[in-house]
């Protein structure tokens, strides 16, 4: 990595490519970053910088609506699954001070009854902004094409094989969120922040560049280190599902969202929650508890278990 990047750098048209050898060298980047770093950059990821542009176009234009417009879209009995989550509602594990943001979540979206899986919520559209539908259903599809390959190399990388990760994200419960951080109130909670540290719940994510930078990670030294990386690229980083599975092998790194210098700024952001299917087994795989020392040391649950636990203890369930 240059001294401008604080995380490692990774090239998706090396997997993409017929070259064996450039194959190995993304898989090899991809495992020891998740496995040392927690985080890295992708580039070459396949969204246009136009699709990014369009999506945070659309995505302001619905926070900038009235509030009574917005709260049109909370249904607070599918627990944030879709559509509007209002602002404060959500706050870090073990952190009762909320988050400084407002989002918006959209989920799976079938195209025959024969791929629905029960027990997803229906994606909610908000009728006030135009070509908000089909900007977010595009973004969500190429991002989940994405993710597979990089689950793909999570595999490979311990002499798994390539689908035995990513097939359980098939049709799984994944979350696109649209994040507004409006400008810091004079009244706010002094213990509140953008997004307070905490590591995310799913397999791993994908974060579209954020309108302006607050990202920092948590090193393996303790020390806060702000994300820098190329522009344009895609952050990645691996959730608690991910560990629980490899047995801590591929590591959860705590990140925040630090409020900026002048509190007039807005910030904007998308990150994409890639979530393996309710009935899938976490359970804690035996060749990641070899590398790990011998010892299983994380539960066994299934994704839906372990989902349902983490949203009681954000507050949103």
């Amino acid at each position: 990595m240059s001294a401008k990047n604080t995380i490692p750098v990774v090239d998706l048209t090396d997997y993409l490519s017929d070259d064996k050898n450039r194959q190995k060298k993304f898989v090899e980047k991809v495992g020891s970053a998740l496995r040392d770093v927690g985080f890295f950059a992708l580039t070459n990821h396949g969204l246009s910088e136009e699709l990014v542009n369009k999506s945070y176009s659309v995505s302001e234009k619905f926070f900038d609506l009235e509030e009574s417009s917005k709260i049109k879209y909370e249904n607070l009995e599918i627990k944030g699954q879709r559509g509007y989550t209002s602002f404060g509602r959500e706050h870090a594990k073990d952190h009762d001070a909320p988050d400084l943001k407002e989002f918006w979540h959209v989920g799976q979206e079938f195209s025959s009854e024969l791929e629905v899986v029960e027990g997803y919520p229906e994606n909610i559209w908000p009728s006030e902004v135009e070509d908000f539908e089909p900007a977010m259903k595009t973004v969500y599809k190429q991002l989940e094409a994405c993710s597979l390959k990089i689950l793909e190399a999570c595999s490979l990388f311990i002499d798994e094989d390539k689908n035995l990760i990513s097939d359980t994200a098939v049709n799984g419960n994944t979350i696109l969120r649209l994040i507004h951080y409006p400008p810091i109130p004079e009244d706010v909670n002094p213990s509140s922040v953008r997004a307070a540290a905490h590591e995310d719940i799913n397999l791993i994510t994908l974060l579209i560049d954020a309108t302006s930078s607050g990202l920092e990670l948590l090193d393996r030294n303790g020390e806060w280190v702000p994300v820098v990386t190329p522009k344009g690229c895609i952050i990645v980083d691996s959730g608690d599902m991910l560990q629980n599975l490899s047995n801590g092998y591929y590591k959860a790194t705590t990140h925040r969202v630090v409020n900026p210098d002048d509190s007039r700024n807005r910030r904007f952001s998308m990150p994409f929650f890639v979530h393996a299917r309710s009935e899938v087994s976490l359970n804690p795989l035996s060749s990641c508890i070899e590398r790990t020392g011998g010892e299983q040391k994380f539960a066994n649950i299934t994704a839906g278990e372990y989902l349902h636990k983490r949203l009681k203890e954000i507050g949103l369930s």
